[in-house]
């Protein structure tokens, strides 16, 4: 699963401190970059990948076939415009795309680490990525960008580093999750760990996969990332293929055939070990709790500009979280701007085709560089 990316790698003696407390040495962090670092090295953007994402967010120039989860928003000319700033995206720690994650190889006994990998958090992954960002040079970033689990890791870098963070924009998010959202991914992972083919969290070094399992867990999550309206626009209750119903337990509905492929074309591309970490990192995430159980309090005397974004159709992250999210923002007198976006494609709008989300991030991002006084000229040559 392992792409062929930029790798940085962190040796024993330069590893990161857990929040679980064990501290993880040697690690890796894949990634890549789009655009050129400017001179005063003040263009750089760190965008931060969902759940089921990875590195890869703008499309590669050199592979047609090579396309980023986020092109919509990251490229020549968009709103993310690689022509004036330096996109960088890592893969989380605790993935599958390249970084130091379970499916990787322990150092201490030379196997696949599986269940032997330690629960990390959100903390722990913007931790991995700021020592990422020193590695690259970069003292300051001048935005970071993230929707989803992506948007947690914008605000858990803006609490912990706000000398670091120019500008904020988290989209389609919260600042903790919920009891219902914790509710969804245990659903997940007991779909994974029943499937025969688990092992115990063993079933690389064994030969196995548990595809079913990782199938039925990915269908269920991503029926939280749809609304109501937008299943019934696109499915309705038509048949699959048929005039009439079968009067049996194959795929009558064409939801359910769209769900059978959005899952078993998931497990081609991501483990499931990978699920179980990063879903327990984002039920572990509640920033309030981490600052004494007021959330304005994660924001004391920041400097960053922030960008709220929330979509009318999200119920998996309704705009009442990001709100509140903005309340504890001007509690504290920080510069926020939000924007609620009328769409009815869900929770999933953020990596769709939504103009008023890119002329939202792009005039964000422009206002924000003429009152910061920062000069986006990119510099001749390659980046990082």
């Amino acid at each position: 699963m392992e792409p062929n990316s930029k790798i940085v790698r962190f040796e024993h003696g330069d590893g990161l401190l857990l929040d679980s407390g064990v501290r993880l040495e040697p690690f890796e962090i894949a990634y890549e970059t789009y655009g050129t670092l400017n001179q005063d090295r003040s263009n750089a953007i760190l965008i931060c990948h969902a759940l089921t994402g990875d590195q890869h967010v703008a499309d590669d120039p050199e592979d047609s076939e090579k396309s980023g989860w986020w092109s919509n928003l990251v490229g020549p000319g968009k709103a993310l415009d690689s022509d004036k700033y330096f996109v960088i995206c890592s893969n989380v720690l605790g993935g599958c795309m390249g970084s130091t994650g379970p499916s990787s190889i322990n150092p201490e006994t030379g196997k696949i680490y599986g269940l032997d990998f330690p629960v990390i958090t959100i903390s722990d992954m913007v931790r991995a990525q700021a020592m990422f960002i020193d590695r690259l040079g970069i003292e300051r970033l001048f935005s970071v960008v993230g929707g989803s689990m992506g948007g947690m890791q914008v605000l858990e870098w803006a609490a912990r580093y706000p000398e670091r963070v120019l500008t904020a924009i988290p989209i389609a998010t919260s600042h903790r999750h919920s009891s219902q959202n914790i509710a969804f991914h245990e659903v997940g992972r007991q779909a994974v760990m029943a499937d025969p083919d688990w092992r115990q969290g063993r079933y690389l070094d064994e030969g196995c996969n548990p595809r079913s399992g990782l199938a039925v867990a990915r269908m269920a999550a991503h029926i939280t990332y749809l609304s109501d309206e937008a299943l019934h626009q696109k499915f309705g209750r038509s048949l699959q293929d048929r005039d009439s119903l079968t009067f049996g337990f194959d795929a009558d509905f064409q939801v359910e055939s769209y769900l059978r492929y959005q899952g078993y074309r998931f497990v081609d591309r991501f483990d499931a070990n990978s699920y179980l970490y990063i879903t327990r990192a984002m039920d572990y995430f509640d920033m309030p709790k981490d600052h004494g159980g007021i959330l304005a309090n994660a924001f004391k005397d920041t400097k960053s500009r922030f960008c709220v974004i929330s979509f009318t159709s999200d119920w998996l992250y309704p705009t009442r979280e990001s709100r509140e999210i903005v309340k504890a923002l001007n509690a504290v007198a920080a510069n926020v701007s939000f924007v609620e976006i009328n769409s009815e494609k869900g929770h999933d709008a953020f990596l769709l085709d939504e103009p008023e989300m890119f002329s939202t991030v792009s005039g964000f991002l422009d206002a924000s560089a003429d009152a910061l006084g920062i000069t986006l000229e990119q510099a001749q040559g390659k980046g990082v």
